[in-house]
């Protein structure tokens, strides 16, 4: 067995403690609408398991996995809180659809074409769409329609973001909700990469490959299902290397994938994952669905239950529970205690390690992915950001 090997086996779900184990027991049971047993668990500490779905924005699944809960009875005190949060959820996921709706008939009377991606799209593969935790309103359009998407939207908002012209990327805040328009949805990490997406993002607009969601009145275009899958799964490694995975991001790509198991060109996915060099995340993400989340095996594409693979997928869960959905776990708070350069000295500490965590897991594409972060770091320092 090689050192790389070694590293891999440092940590497992099995040596998780208590509460982690009851957090993955309700997550999957809200995942995928199933029986969850605690007592296997041991003594819990309800408050923790809280921290650990606040941390990953996965506090609806909690919810829906404790009304599968048999053999335990939470504290009414946990309960009611997770039932009052889960309701927030919902209230909001509703005021967001409905904006949403607003927002693309606007732009559709306009002549104005675009894509929802990610969020509000793939809430819909959830049993229960309303208790998944929203973030941005994400549009993909072509170049000209991003252009006119601009024009029409700037004079609603209340603040605009400046505009990164090279990554095709505007963000305004409209009504107290934030639209970020993407005219790529290039990840950064390789070029294997953002050429696939290119040709994907291509095949979208040219070919028309969209689905719909039937939101009230409004009919709302998304990607077709296979280009979905690509955008899906590339922006979940442009957040596991970039230092801000959560549960949440695995948890959409799962229901992606369930929802339209059927519907899935597995010759055309392994083709394109093949030629971007991208199979080893694949198949370490789909171990990761298979043996911690739940998903059913003999659906999953690609799937291998190689070891390897599972070691691999454990590595990535410790990296994951660390960071949490946006980072949102990692005390930040030295970047109001120390000056500038400290702080960026700090910063690279931190983004050393991780790529140390990456290259263990994923050497090929951590080497790839070191350019990114290194320009993106100089330039945020010679701006002073």
């Amino acid at each position: 067995m090689g050192w790389m090997e070694i590293l891999l086996r440092s940590k497992s779900l099995k040596n998780c403690n208590n509460n982690t184990n009851a957090f993955f027991a309700l997550l999957r049971a809200g995942l995928w609408e199933k029986e969850a047993r605690l007592l296997e668990c041991g003594d819990v500490n309800f408050p923790e398991i809280y921290d650990l779905a606040a941390g990953q924005s996965v506090v609806g699944l909690l919810a829906a996995g404790l009304e599968h809960v048999n053999d335990v009875k939470p504290p009414q005190t946990f309960v009611l809180n997770i039932v009052g949060e889960t309701l927030q959820i919902e209230q909001r996921n509703k005021e967001m659809n409905d904006f949403i709706a607003l927002l693309i008939a606007r732009l559709q009377n306009e002549g104005i074409s675009a894509l929802l991606v990610k969020g509000q799209g793939i809430a819909q593969c959830y049993e229960r769409p309303m208790w998944r935790s929203s973030g941005d309103i994400d549009l993909l359009l072509d170049r000209n329609n991003y252009e006119s998407a601009k024009k029409s939207l700037k004079p609603l908002a209340v603040e605009v973001e400046k505009e990164n012209v090279s990554k095709l990327h505007c963000s305004l805040n409209i009504d107290s909700w934030i639209v970020e328009l993407h005219g790529t949805m290039r990840s950064g990490i390789s070029q294997g990469f953002d050429q696939m997406i290119d040709k994907v993002q291509a095949d979208t607009f040219e070919n028309k490959r969209i689905r719909e969601w039937h939101n009230g009145k409004t009919n709302v275009p998304l990607p077709d299902i296979n280009n979905d899958i690509i955008f899906v799964f590339t922006h979940i490694l442009q957040h596991y290397f970039w230092g801000g995975i959560g549960l949440r991001q695995i948890c959409d790509w799962c229901r992606l994938l369930w929802t339209y198991h059927s519907s899935i060109d597995v010759d055309l996915l392994e083709a394109r994952l093949t030629e971007m060099k991208a199979m080893t995340e694949w198949r370490t993400f789909a171990a990761y669905a298979v043996n911690l989340l739940g998903y059913p095996e003999e659906e999953m594409p690609l799937f291998d239950s190689s070891e390897k693979w599972k070691r691999k997928a454990y590595r990535v869960n410790d990296y994951v529970m660390k960071v949490g959905n946006f980072g949102r776990n990692r005390d930040m708070s030295y970047i109001s205690r120390y000056p500038y350069l400290l702080r960026k000295v700090m910063s690279f500490m931190r983004a050393t390690g991780d790529l140390f965590n990456h290259f263990i897991v994923f050497p090929r594409t951590t080497i790839a992915a070191m350019r990114g972060i290194v320009v993106n770091g100089t330039k945020a320092v010679f701006e002073g950001r």
